[in-house]
């Protein structure tokens, strides 16, 4: 039996999440499978992958082949790596202690990057809200510049208008006396 490592979709229309599964080769892509070894979700950023290591490792070891994306999502969790080590180990080119603080010190390596990309999104979110703030309060200091001026001229002309009924009452007062 040809085993395939691939992705079988789930999540509901626009949303896609998938697990990754070691199935018959035969098998269509929702169908029956042997082992569920993780989930990928495709839609946060960067991708979120749950992944059993040790299972995934040992089915990559024993043959089955995954499609390329799976592929792909396996070589990034670095079981490809693993694997590429072990063989080293096998082979006698160094130990499995040696092979285990590379594989620590690929995934660190990783691991940071990872960080930096959401760090650097944060840090992208949190400018663009302050330029919104920013644009925000320039438009309210305009509005309230131009509200104020509305104000000042229609008192100016209510100031305008008293002293025109004043004026005429002045003038009447003198005459009469």
């Amino acid at each position: 039996m040809a085993t395939k490592i691939r992705l079988q979709r789930g999540g509901r229309k626009g949303y896609a999440f998938y697990r990754i599964v070691v199935a018959d080769s035969r098998a269509p892509r929702d169908g029956k499978f042997t082992e569920k070894i993780g989930t990928y979700n495709p839609n946060t950023n960067p991708a979120t992958v749950d992944l059993n290591f040790e299972r995934a490792l040992y089915w990559v070891e024993t043959g089955a082949q995954p499609t390329d994306t799976t592929r792909n999502i396996l070589k990034s969790e670095g079981v490809y790596m693993m694997k590429h080590l072990r063989g080293g180990v096998k082979k006698g080119a160094f130990d499995e202690a040696t092979a285990q603080s590379k594989f620590d010190a690929w995934k660190e390596n990783k691991v940071k990057g990872f960080d930096k990309i959401r760090e650097e999104e944060a840090k992208s979110k949190k400018d663009a809200k302050a330029q919104s703030l920013a644009a925000e309060k320039k438009v309210n200091e305009e509005i309230a510049k131009k509200v104020a001026e509305k104000k000042a001229a229609a008192a100016a002309e209510k100031a305008e208008a008293e002293a025109a009924a004043a004026e005429p009452a002045a003038e009447e007062a003198p005459a009469e006396a």
